[in-house]
């Protein structure tokens, strides 16, 4: 089933557990998240970025909104920063049913009052909004971008940006960063930070930047509020590195003898994730 954020994240505090939000970037990740969330009965967020939307262009979400519909699992499809009305409305056209619009870059003030209108057109229609407030880092190798210093997310301008845009979730900047970190870099999240944002908010939190931090301090996260975590890295990275292993050694060009394992390989991550989550067996509360 295709069902809102908002449904989707409604348990989540009451039962400690968090849903992870997988971007795709084609068919075959939509075969993986989908696949795996069938298979351990796990709600699941696909998620997709403009540049991964413009890839797989509109006539795709088509064949995602079919597969999910179909499912008796639980699944949400999500715009990953949207960076303006346009994508937006493009995402809601394609039947997308929750959408993020990231305006952490602006002027506060700006950021406001473009969240604000956005949940006005998207909440018109049924769909969720999930806003940002701080800034997410970048390690260089994700092409979801970042900023070189993180500007942490200030609790008391939180309470104040949920109040008066609406949005249903928050993204928060607590030191994450997308990518995967080099081996030299150790991240630490400020968890004082979502410490306090969680007392002064009810709405889910959002962790994005989620690939390749401590699993102990994602635990922890989880049980200060935090709902959605985002996933791209470490599962795409997973996919592509059995997939240069095959292709290094076979001189196959059939999709269909190529691409199975490293399907395989993106479900292990996804199933490992689930797992960290807490949401592994969690479709049962929907």
């Amino acid at each position: 089933m295709l069902i809102s954020m908002n449904d989707i994240l409604q348990p989540t505090r009451e039962h400690r557990f968090a849903i992870g939000a997988f971007n795709v970037a084609d068919g075959c990740f939509i075969r993986a998240v989908v696949e795996e969330a069938e298979a351990t009965r796990t709600p699941a967020i696909i998620s997709i970025h403009p540049s991964e939307h413009d890839f797989v262009t509109d006539a795709f979400f088509a064949y995602v909104r079919e597969r999910t519909l179909k499912s008796p699992m639980p699944f949400v499809l999500h715009l990953d920063h949207g960076a303006s009305i346009e994508h937006v409305q493009r995402a809601i056209q394609c039947g997308f049913t929750s959408v993020m619009i990231d305006g952490s870059l602006l002027p506060y003030e700006e950021n406001v009052a473009l969240t604000r209108e956005v949940v006005r057109l998207a909440h018109a229609v049924g769909v969720s909004v999930e806003g940002e407030l701080g800034t997410i880092g970048q390690t260089g190798n994700s092409v979801e971008g970042g900023v070189s210093k993180v500007t942490y997310t200030d609790p008391a301008q939180a309470q104040d940006f949920v109040t008066r845009t609406g949005v249903d979730t928050l993204a928060v900047a607590i030191g994450t960063a997308h990518g995967i970190y080099p081996k030299d870099v150790k991240p630490a999240l400020q968890m004082h930070i979502l410490r306090d944002i969680s007392q002064r908010v009810s709405i889910p939190l959002v962790l994005h930047g989620g690939s390749s931090n401590p699993d102990a301090e994602i635990a922890e996260a989880v049980t200060l509020g935090v709902g959605k975590i985002n996933i791209s890295s470490d599962m795409k990275f997973a996919y592509f590195q059995k997939a240069r292993e095959i292709l290094s050694r076979e001189s196959w060009w059939d999709p269909n003898v190529i691409y199975p394992e490293p399907i395989m390989a993106a479900r292990e991550v996804i199933r490992n994730k689930m797992a960290l989550f807490g949401s592994l067996g969690k479709a049962s509360l929907y």
